[in-house]
């Protein structure tokens, strides 16, 4: 039986509508794609099924006690979210009224002192006492765990954060809900490549429903057990994998293309019998011409299918052999603070293709400005060569006016732009990148995600450049403009510096890889983001703190059996794990006492202490409970 089922839905805006009467049964435990081009109505969609928006006609029937969550695309919190309150209040907002609760407990415990007031230690225990009353203290121990897994501080404030840092607290805030059905739109967006793998773990194992969005192939090819494609109005079901999808789905459009083809040619035929002489009209068949009307009719009303976009690069000059050396590079904000960079050495040369890849707030787009010269290092020496014209593709889109429209965020007011040698008129060239006149005329505010990253492709790609630089460009494109960005890649002959989490992206486009492995160190390695993890010495994660175990699994054919101690360590967990879980308890009802915080206040933070201690200690005594049980049925033990 369905848990969310959809039958008739139409929505639209004035013209076409987006949703044109769909039907949509989703099933527990399905892990479903949603695909499409950018602005067909993948989000829209998503935010009809989470009751966000009413539907012009139709139904949406849930069944009774759903609970649903979703994740918003854009990272930027809406109006109902207070940019000033901290990463702990807005995860814990996902609970609804328990939220509130939470966070009070949070701020009173943590504020705790010998100083503290009769009030403020009454206040808390009437808290714990709540938070018992609702089985809070579970939810309380998962909102941290969750904040914790995704390397956040509860404590920071929202507004202080990176785009990167915005969107886990927006996942945090999903996931903390633990849904029936969850609801992600790019939820690969601004992640770094160790978050994304710590994601794909933890809904691989989710039991409730995933309705996802994304342009990560990788992504999609893992998690996917369904597809449904949005494409003019239409929602379309495709069983299996993305592979089967997309082999389907050729013979789809070249079937519906055939019969198009054979429908104007039938169209013209009956358009020139209708319009010869005198003596065809006195014997012309009234029910041919009724026929003709309802072609007509019918021609009218088809929906021709988005193009595809027509990017091309502007060539320049060629750039000197070397293009860029550095030399023992270090580089720090401050003589106070630790480097951001070390010790970085490296040599890029002519038609180089440089991936970079690390951690958020590991100092990526950092490096990208020293090796371009924005910045200049603390120590070392950076040389640049000869006759570089470099285009720069800025993550945070600051070469876009919000406020002025497409065509003269391109070009400037003017009417022509000059590519690759001649004139060509702006909206002529706004229309390889799918922009119709109607759309490239608003303001940039009104585009989506993904317009406003084809239209900085346009802008970027008319500049003459023999050094590429682009730093995330694959945020929000659709799968097809994204494989023909990677495709008009290949084809570019100079040399291209290129930051990105996406990494099948990575695999087809870099032949070397820096990668930023914490403390300031960047290591260069041969080939792209697979290639980097085959020659990488064992080592803590990019992101260590929110990454889970991994069961080490032998590489020869023979069973690995567990050792005697490893036998003697697995039958004695249970009963540590016991008896930690039993002081856990004990001191979670010592909080509740009231008289704690009158007479022995300063014991107040050393029980959170213990507490925090234990759930360290059982997440780490529960992994290995279940690495040596994997071990012992892999065995047949």
């Amino acid at each position: 039986m369905p848990v969310l089922s959809l039958r008739g839905v139409t929505l639209g805006y004035g013209g076409a509508p987006l949703l044109d009467a769909i039907n949509l049964d989703l099933e527990r435990g399905e892990r479903i794609c949603l695909i499409g081009r950018n602005g067909v109505g993948k989000s829209t969609l998503l935010k009809l099924i989470a009751g966000e928006l009413p539907p012009d006609s139709g139904t949406i029937h849930a069944t009774s006690g759903l609970r649903l969550a979703r994740l918003e695309q854009e990272a930027e919190i809406n109006i109902a979210l207070n940019n000033d309150q901290r990463v702990l209040d807005l995860v814990a907002a996902g609970l609804g009224e328990l939220s509130t609760l939470i966070s009070d407990y949070y701020r009173l415990s943590h504020q705790l002192s010998t100083a503290a007031t009769d009030a403020e230690l009454t206040q808390l225990a009437v808290i714990g006492q709540q938070l018992e009353s609702h089985g809070g203290w579970e939810i309380e121990q998962r909102a941290e765990r969750v904040i914790s897994r995704l390397g956040l501080d509860a404590d920071a404030r929202y507004y202080a954060l990176s785009g990167g840092l915005r969107r886990r607290v927006l996942l945090a805030r999903a996931l903390i809900r633990d849904p029936d059905v969850l609801l992600l739109d790019e939820p690969t967006n601004h992640l770094d490549i160790d978050t994304i793998d710590w994601l794909e773990e933890f809904l691989l194992n989710y039991h409730g429903t995933l309705l996802f969005i994304t342009h990560d192939r990788r992504f999609l090819r893992r998690l996917a057990t369904r597809i449904l494609e949005l494409d003019r109005g239409q929602l379309t079901d495709w069983p299996g994998d993305y592979t089967n999808f997309t082999r389907r789905r050729e013979e789809r459009l070249h079937a519906e293309a055939m019969n198009r083809a054979r429908f104007e040619q039938q169209l013209a035929t009956e358009e020139i019998w209708i319009r010869q002489g005198i003596q065809a009209r006195r014997t012309r068949n009234e029910g041919r011409v009724r026929a003709l009307e309802m072609m007509r009719r019918e021609r009218a009303a088809q929906r021709q299918q988005l193009g595809t976009a027509r990017m091309r690069l502007d060539s320049s000059e060629r750039s000197g052999r070397l293009v860029i050396e550095a030399q023992a590079v270090q580089f720090n904000w401050s003589a106070d603070q630790p480097p951001l960079i070390t010790n970085l050495n490296t040599i890029i040369m002519r038609g180089d293709r440089v991936g970079i890849i690390g951690a958020n707030g590991a100092g990526k787009t950092t490096l990208l400005k020293l090796l371009l010269g924005e910045l200049t290092p603390t120590q070392g020496e950076l040389k640049r060569g000869s006759n570089l014209q470099i285009a720069y593709f800025d993550q945070l889109r600051a070469q876009l006016n919000p406020t002025a429209n497409v065509c003269d965020n391109l070009a400037g007011g003017r009417d022509r732009i000059e590519i690759a040698g001649r004139s060509q008129h702006v909206l002529s060239y706004l229309k390889d990148f799918l922009f119709t006149p109607e759309r490239a005329r608003q303001p940039v505010m009104a585009l989506s995600g993904g317009e406003r990253n084809r239209l900085l492709l346009a802008k970027l790609f008319s500049l003459p450049a023999n050094v590429l630089v682009l730093d995330e460009p694959t945020n929000d494109l659709d799968s097809e403009t994204l494989e023909l960005l990677e495709e008009l890649l290949h084809q570019f002959d100079g040399t291209l510096l290129l930051v990105s989490h996406d990494r099948e992206f990575l695999d087809h486009l870099v032949t070397t890889t820096l990668v930023l492995e914490g403390q300031g160190r960047v290591n260069e390695y041969v080939g792209g983001y697979t290639d980097w993890l085959r020659q990488r010495p064992p080592s803590p994660s990019l992101l260590a703190p929110i990454r889970p175990a991994v069961t080490t699994r032998s590489t020869t054919s023979a069973p690995v059996k567990l050792t005697f101690k490893q036998q003697r360590e697995l039958a004695a967990l249970p009963a540590q794990i016991e008896l930690l879980e039993q002081e856990q308890s004990l001191l979670r009802q010592r909080l509740l006492e009231p008289g704690l915080y009158r007479q022995a206040g300063n014991e107040v933070a050393g029980i959170h202490a213990r507490l925090l201690a234990l759930e360290v200690e059982l997440n780490t005594l529960y992994q290995q409970w279940e690495n040596l049980e994997t071990v012992k049925q892999a065995s047949g033990g």
